[in-house]
């Protein structure tokens, strides 16, 4: 079986949404002495970009999104034991949580899975995140990116206070932020000085490998 052949399936399942066919043709994969990383890169990538595409052009929905996520995650666990000694290339640094007095998260944990699918290292801060704690972990991690969510219209000034403490650390010009949560838009993050406002998942994911040079 050439190689050719096995990553179109992986990509098809991946698009498909399938986690049994992507963990089984991933086996496969692995005993035809595919790398793992070619595995991730020409195989699984493609397959949920191409969820993403279809996602924004509205031809997918927020299930076919979750879906396509799932079944990526099921062939990188298969590859997980084999990636354990190899220094995996991410393409970027995210830091994500959602705001002090906000305990939403559904949302923020489909961001993560798209970000990861697309090849970031992401550090999830979790819920009812002091502003204080953002930057803490910002330098801790050396992100590029941080991701701010809030779902309540009581929580969302605090995106507005994160970012003017990374101007206050002199970091404003070093971290890019994206912002995104049920009452956030366009005009919002304007006024904040957000770099980036993030509809829903698939788009989180496309502006962050924009911003890190690795997408359109």
């Amino acid at each position: 079986m050439v190689k050719e052949e096995v990553l179109a399936k992986i990509t098809q399942y991946v698009f498909e949404g399938d986690p049994e066919l992507v963990a089984e043709w991933t086996d496969k994969a692995i005993a035809a002495g595919l790398e793992p990383l070619a595995i991730i890169n020409e195989g699984m990538t493609k397959g949920i970009e191409m969820v993403g595409e279809h996602f924004a052009a509205g031809d997918y929905y927020l299930p076919d999104l979750i879906l396509g996520a799932k079944a990526m995650d099921a062939g990188i666990q298969k590859l997980e034991p084999l990636l354990a000694g190899i220094n995996r290339e991410f393409i970027g640094r995210v830091l994500i949580g959602t705001v002090a007095g906000d305990l939403h998260e559904i949302g923020k944990n489909i961001v993560i899975m798209m970000l990861k699918t697309s090849g970031f290292e992401v550090f999830d801060l979790g819920i009812d995140v002091p502003s204080r704690q953002f930057i803490d972990k910002a330098k801790e991690y050396k992100v590029d990116i941080i991701g701010i969510s809030a779902l309540l219209t009581t929580t969302v000034s605090r995106q507005k206070e994160i970012i003017d403490l990374l101007a206050a650390e002199g970091m404003r010009d070093k971290v890019k932020v994206i912002i995104g949560g049920a009452p956030i838009n366009q005009a919002w993050a304007d006024k904040i000085g957000a770099d980036a406002y993030a509809p829903d998942a698939s788009a989180a994911a496309t502006i962050a490998r924009r911003i890190v040079g690795a997408g359109a």
